[in-house]
């Protein structure tokens, strides 16, 4: 899923969509370039793959969908940690199956 950056969350492309809807009524939409690659002023992306590589998965900072990034190793012995706890949501079931034996 490709995602957004603004003021320190990841957005889902809804949730970005609807943050630039709400600052260009307010007549915020920066005109300058420069403003526009900054992520505490308007929504900066998109990037793909939930944005990247984490420690953990990561959700939208708007609605909390699961945004489907990649693990690192440290992010991937956090998802076992949790399910040995009973605590996976089964979005991340699904996507990271490949630490189960599942899929990949």
């Amino acid at each position: 899923m490709d995602v957004y950056v603004f003021q320190g969350d990841l957005l889902c492309t809804g949730c970005a969509g609807e943050v630039m809807a709400n600052l260009r009524a307010r007549g915020l939409e920066p005109v300058d370039p420069v403003l526009r690659e900054d992520s505490d002023t308007w929504p900066v992306g998109p990037y793909p793959h939930g944005g990247g590589e984490a420690d953990s998965p990561q959700h939208c900072g708007g609605c909390g969908i699961f945004l489907g990034n990649p693990l690192t190793p440290k992010g991937e012995q956090y998802v076992l940690e949790c399910a040995q706890r009973g605590r996976v949501p089964k979005d991340w079931l699904a996507y990271y199956g490949y630490l189960f034996g599942e899929g990949e």
